[in-house]
C-alpha cells in the first residue's frame, strides 16, 4: 500500500497514539492476534500510546484487569473512558453537582462515587441533582422508567457517549448508550443536554497535557466514522480508520468525513508507519 507524500510526513510526526479497544484492539472478548506486535512496535520506536474507551460499562480498574486477562499490560494513566472524562466534564463544569441518578452498570455507578458523587436510589423521593445515562448492560426496566422520569423533570442531563451499538463477536446486537437515549427520547422528547466522549475534542485533552503534545502530533485509531475519526478531525489529529471493528469500505464511501487513513487493521497500520519511518 502507498502512502500519499502528505500523510507520510503527518505519520512521521506522530508521538502518540490514541487507541480505540472495542473493534480496534480487540473484538468482544477476543484480542486481535496483531494487537501486542503492534504495541511492541511503538515502544520500540519511542512512540506513546493510550486506550480511549466510549465505552463506559467497565470502571477504569475493570479495564486494567480485562486488558491484563487478554495478555495486555496497561496502566491507570493509559487509560481514558467516557466515564472518567463525563466525570471531569461535570466537576469542571458543574461544581454544584453532587447527587445522580445513573443509568449504568455497577461499575460504572462505582467510578462514580469513587470520584465523589452520591449515586440515588431508583425512588421518586430520592431526587438527584442530575441525570447520567451510560451505556447500560445491566439494564433494567425500572431504573429506564425513573430516567426518563427525570429527564421529564428538566434536571441536567448527561450521556456518556453517543454510540448506538457497541461491537461484538457475538451474534447479537448490543444496544449502547446512544440508542438507550433515543429511547427516553422516544418517552420525553428531550434529548441529553450534553453527550461526552469521542467524537467531543475533549476526550483527547488528557493526552494533549500529560504528555505536552500538540493535537496534530496524535494519531486517533478506530473503526468508527462518527466517533473515532470525527473526533480526530474536530481535535486538530491524525484520524486513522481501522476495519476491523464497525465501519466498512463502504461506509468510507458513504461518509462526508472522510478518514486521513483507511487500514484493514492494527497490523497493515504498522506496517504504514514503518513506511513513513524508515
Amino acid at each position: 500500500m502507498t502512502i500519499p507524500s502528505n500523510i507520510k510526513e503527518q505519520l512521521k510526526n506522530i508521538k502518540h497514539f490514541a487507541l480505540d479497544m472495542d473493534g480496534t484492539i480487540y473484538n468482544g472478548s477476543t484480542l486481535f492476534p496483531f494487537t501486542n506486535d503492534f504495541l511492541n512496535y511503538l515502544k520500540a520506536n519511542g512512540i506513546g500510546y493510550s486506550f480511549l474507551t466510549n465505552n463506559p460499562s467497565k470502571s477504569t480498574a475493570d479495564y486494567l484487569k480485562h486488558l491484563e486477562k487478554m495478555g495486555i499490560p496497561a496502566t491507570r494513566e493509559e487509560m481514558y473512558t467516557s466515564a472518567v472524562a463525563t466525570i471531569n466534564y461535570i466537576k469542571n463544569h458543574h461544581p454544584a453537582i453532587k447527587k445522580l441518578f445513573i443509568l449504568g452498570t455497577p461499575s460504572m455507578v462505582k467510578e462514580f462515587e469513587d470520584a465523589g458523587f452520591i449515586s440515588t436510589a431508583d425512588n421518586a423521593e430520592d431526587k438527584p441533582d442530575a441525570l447520567v445515562v451510560g451505556f447500560d448492560t445491566s439494564l433494567i426496566y425500572t431504573r429506564l422508567c425513573r430516567a426518563a422520569y427525570w429527564a421529564s423533570q428538566q434536571l441536567p442531563y448527561f450521556a456518556t457517549n453517543p454510540d448506538w451499538v457497541c461491537p461484538t463477536d457475538q451474534p447479537n446486537i448490543l444496544v449502547d448508550c446512544g440508542s438507550i437515549c433515543a429511547c427516553i427520547e422516544g418517552a420525553t422528547k428531550r434529548k441529553p443536554d450534553v453527550v461526552i466522549g469521542k467524537p467531543d475534542p475533549g476526550m483527547l485533552d488528557g493526552i494533549i497535557q500529560k504528555y505536552n503534545l500538540q493535537p496534530n502530533e496524535i494519531a486517533m485509531v478506530g473503526d468508527r466514522i462518527y466517533t473515532d475519526v470525527q473526533m480526530a478531525k474536530n481535535a486538530g489529529a491524525l484520524g486513522v480508520l481501522v476495519l476491523s471493528g464497525e465501519a466498512t469500505v463502504a461506509d468510507v464511501e458513504q461518509a462526508s468525513t472522510k478518514p486521513d487513513i483507511v487500514a484493514r487493521d492494527l497490523e497493515e497500520l504498522k506496517e504504514l508507519v514503518k513506511k513513513a519511518l524508515h
